[in-house]
């Protein structure tokens, strides 16, 4: 053991030095292999001539090309590729300058095929005292596996792909964290009954219960970054009943790297239990339409925003505008891009520009546009909480119409090449002063893509996961006070995204759009919510209704039992993206003399006229029926 802990711990320098005394010896030896008899050759005047200035190319070629800053053991197939680069590269360059010299009598008498051989040579003994160091490594830990700490936890690792491979590498390199993968499950009947690193593969998913007892596991990891919820709800429930702990890897969009470590693993939280089959997305179509161009994002600091502003980076434009109203989460967004740039290779010449303003603000809102020219607007910033904007109309019409107006219209003046209004669900068929300002903002963009002709459209979507004011939050902070968990009505629902998934189709549905479309993102079957709130309770080991009681506070002024995607009369189609429908016939929805209609809204917001406000949001919106509680429960019911 102490003699491969010397192996392993051997660096570049030493090898630079093993080289530096062998290599002179690869053309003797290949001269030996092609000829019988070394000693009337090595009386040549020029043949140690050659023997030095083959060791002198490979060396500096090694150098260059980075032989001597890899760290070996780790060897991997890339390794291998750029040691077989190198050593051709030399091998090419020696042949070359030895030939030229044959072919003019320098040489003549040594074998022609020497440096072929030599470089032949020289691969095999470079390639062997590289992997030597990871061979010795990977003795290493086996030795380690085959005597694992005392106290070790045996763990399940659910999932042999990848994911699964990369997780079961880091407890055996990390023999001190005290985990020891005893088994693999993966309902892939080509990798079952075999080995993975040492690891059997026992059987699938439904063989969980027979393998956690057969192995004594007291913790099993779920490695399945694309698993959809209802296979991690199965796990867990699962393990639920057999006592043991169960852990997760973060879900694809959280694995930006694509590479797993242990310090990653974290407790299932509710977000994986409703996890849905990723979205993909076109990538470089993004890409290209963003890159080295200038985003502005209203509310960048909000939880919509903060996500833009982050993968919009990744597309490499030339400027980021971060508009925002507060600046303590402008800071922190601020803060996270700038570490994003200073370690991602290719995006350091971004500039971030933070902006502090308010987007009721019109003559602030129009100096800033004119100031930056942006190409592109990403319009997030609202007010979103339903149930308190039914209680502060007049602050929902200022800031969901009068800030989107305002931006509309600056961004109209700069002439943008394309614009995105965050929009939601809420404003279909609205029942709250929310849904019903949102739907006008709607209005605000399809007009203006229908009166200049460009791509200005309005995404409509969810609720997100994990955003400020999430019910989520609601109830994890209700959990740890003890309870009681309160949910409106026992059958509410509503539709639920992540928030990277709702952005990344934001930013497919700006290269789908032609202008004057809504989007709609398609989110699979509404969520109960009473189900959420059962779950939530369950991952922090309690019962529901036991240990936390759940308590129905009954619907909540302007609230909806069910959500909604669609608005009768616009025709959806499904688009080159399987998770976006699209409305053509969106802005045939604008109302005449809706400037007009606006600005009285506006006049009586300001007049904190509530019944006025109504009045006009229902001459707006004709589909706009603010109900009572109980009048909304009747309609449901039937």
């Amino acid at each position: 053991m102490e003699l491969l802990e010397r192996v392993v711990n051997l660096r570049n320098r030493h090898l630079f030095l093993l080289d530096l005394c062998t290599l002179w010896t690869t053309p003797l030896l290949a001269l030996l292999l092609r000829v019988e008899a070394l000693q009337p050759y090595l009386a040549h005047p020029a043949f140690w001539w050659i023997v030095g200035g083959f060791t002198i190319l490979k060396l500096a070629t090694f150098w260059t090309t980075g032989l001597y800053r890899r760290y070996w053991r780790y060897a991997s197939v890339d390794d291998l590729l750029r040691l077989t680069l190198s050593v051709g590269g030399a091998g090419l360059a020696y042949s070359a300058i030895y030939w030229a010299l044959h072919a003019g009598g320098t040489l003549q008498g040594l074998p022609r095929s020497l440096p072929v051989i030599d470089a032949i040579v020289t691969f095999l003994w470079v390639g062997a005292t590289r992997f030597s160091l990871r061979l010795a490594e990977r003795l290493r830990q086996r030795l380690q596996h085959i005597r694992p700490p005392r106290n070790a936890r045996r763990t399940v690792v659910v999932g042999a792909g990848q994911a699964g491979l990369a997780v079961v590498q880091e407890m055996q390199r990390q023999p001190h964290l005290g985990l020891l993968p005893v088994a693999f499950l993966d309902d892939d009947p080509e990798k079952q009954q075999k080995r993975i690193r040492g690891v059997p593969v026992l059987g699938g998913l439904d063989q969980l219960e027979a393998v956690v007892r057969e192995t004594g596991a007291r913790q099993v990891v779920i490695a399945m970054p694309t698993a959809p919820g209802e296979v991690i709800r199965r796990v867990v429930a699962r393990c639920r009943q057999l006592d043991v702990e169960v852990r997760t890897i973060p879900g694809i969009h959280e694995l930006l790297n694509g590479k797993v470590r242990l310090s990653q693993l974290r407790p299932v939280r509710i977000e994986d239990l409703l996890r849905r089959e990723p979205v993909r997305i076109d990538l470089e179509g993004v890409r290209r339409l963003l890159q080295g161009r200038t985003i502005l994002i209203t509310g960048a600091g909000g939880s919509i925003g903060s996500e833009l502003c982050r993968q919009i980076l990744l597309a490499a434009p030339r400027k980021i505008v971060l508009l925002g109203h507060g600046e303590n989460s402008i800071f922190k967004i601020l803060n996270e891009l700038e570490w994003i740039k200073a370690n991602r290779a290719g995006l350091s010449n971004v500039e971030l520009l933070p902006v502090i303003a308010d987007v009721r603000d019109r003559e602030r809102i129009f100096s800033i546009f004119r100031r930056f020219q942006p190409d592109f607007v990403f319009h997030a910033a609202a007010h979103k909480h339903v149930p308190l904007m039914e209680l502060n109309p007049a602050e929902a019409i200022d800031n969901n119409v009068l800030g989107t107006r305002n931006v509309v219209e600056a961004a109209e003046a700069v002439d943008v090449d394309g614009f995105v209004l965050i929009s939601t669900d809420k404003a279909v068929r609205p029942t709250n002063i929310m849904g019903a300002t949102k739907r006008i903002a709607e209005y605000l963009v399809l007009g203006a893509a229908r009166r200049i002709g460009k791509p200005y459209m309005a995404v409509r979507f969810g609720n997100v996961l994990g955003s400020r004011g999430s019910v989520l939050l609601v109830f994890q902070e209700q959990i740890e006070r003890g309870g009681p968990v309160t949910v409106t009505h026992p059958e509410v629902r509503r539709y639920f995204m992540s928030i990277p998934e709702a952005v990344q189709l934001v930013l497919q549905a700006l290269v789908l759009g032609k202008g004057g479309e809504i989007f709609v993102l398609k989110m699979g079957e509404p969520v109960r919510i009473l189900d959420m709130a059962r779950q939530l309770i369950e991952l922090h080991g309690m019962i529901p209704d036991k240990d936390i009681k759940i308590k129905f506070t009954g619907l909540r002024p302007g609230e909806k039992l069910f959500e909604e995607l669609f608005i009768p009369g616009e025709q959806y189609d499904e688009t080159a993206h399987d998770h976006i429908f699209i409305a053509h016939n969106a802005s045939e929805f604008v109302p005449e003399g809706l400037e007009g209609l606006i600005d009285a809204l506006i006049q009586a917001a300001r007049k904190e006229d509530v019944p006025g406000i109504r009045r006009l949001l229902s001459q707006l919106i004709p589909e706009y029926r603010p109900e009572t509680q109980q009048q909304h429960l009747e309609v449901e019911a039937a």
